[in-house]
């Protein structure tokens, strides 16, 4: 059973990577129902900051940022490998901020696998769409944000030594501070206690008397 502290930590990762996951996929529906037309139509993309940011239409089977063309089955194995990984080792993290960082990662991931198993020509072979784009720069979906966000989240946190997950306190004080308090608190201690023989370093009221009547050392008859 997972402790309140690990399922905090478990929520936030799955839910990071659901809510990615959800992003995604719902703007690259709209991106297939209306920019793909459109962009097939030769209107042009739509142009959000003219000239910087741009909404088109791109199918890509290589990785993010278009990187890695014609080797799309190889991407799916590496995402269905690295998600299994990270749901594998899940359970041990106890770290918020790696939880959110591999959510991400999780999200990004499953964002593009989604793609290459449902869309044409195949599973493990379909393309990926992409329909935001930048001057100078490949066109990327949210997923591929996610991706690059997250590996930069990573190497920030091993940067500054944050581990995935930190040693259970040592509770021996807490069970002995528990056992003190529990022998106190028994009445057999208590018997015991009020019948041990009390121990003083005062004479008693017979050994003054005794003494009173030894005669002095020296003293004669």
């Amino acid at each position: 059973m997972f402790r309140g502290a690990h399922r905090s930590v478990l929520a936030v990762l799955a839910g990071t990577a659901v809510g990615i996951v959800l992003i995604d996929q719902v703007t690259k529906a709209w991106a297939v129902t209306y920019l793909r037309p459109r962009i097939e139509s030769g209107e042009g993309p739509i142009y959000i900051i003219d000239p910087l940011l741009r909404l088109t239409y791109v199918e890509n089977t290589g990785a993010a940022w278009g990187m890695g063309a014609g080797y799309t089955w190889i991407f799916t194995i590496v995402a269905v490998v690295v998600g299994v990984v990270i749901v594998r080792f899940a359970r041990t993290i106890t770290s918020r901020a790696w939880a959110l960082a591999l959510g991400g990662l999780l999200g990004g991931l499953l964002g593009n696998l989604i793609d290459r198993l449902t869309r044409p020509p195949g599973p493990g072979l379909g393309s990926v769409v992409d329909f935001i784009g930048l001057p100078n720069f490949p066109v990327f979906n949210v997923a591929d944000m996610a991706i690059t966000c997250s590996a930069v989240a990573m190497i920030i946190l091993a940067w500054r030594g944050i581990p995935l997950s930190e040693s259970e306190p040592d509770g021996s004080s807490s069970d002995d501070s528990n056992s003190a308090d529990s022998s106190s608190n028994d009445p057999r201690s208590k018997e015991s206690a009020s019948q041990a023989p009390i121990s003083t370093d005062e004479p008693s009221q017979e050994d003054e008397l005794r003494h009173d009547d030894t005669p002095a050392a020296g003293s004669g008859p």
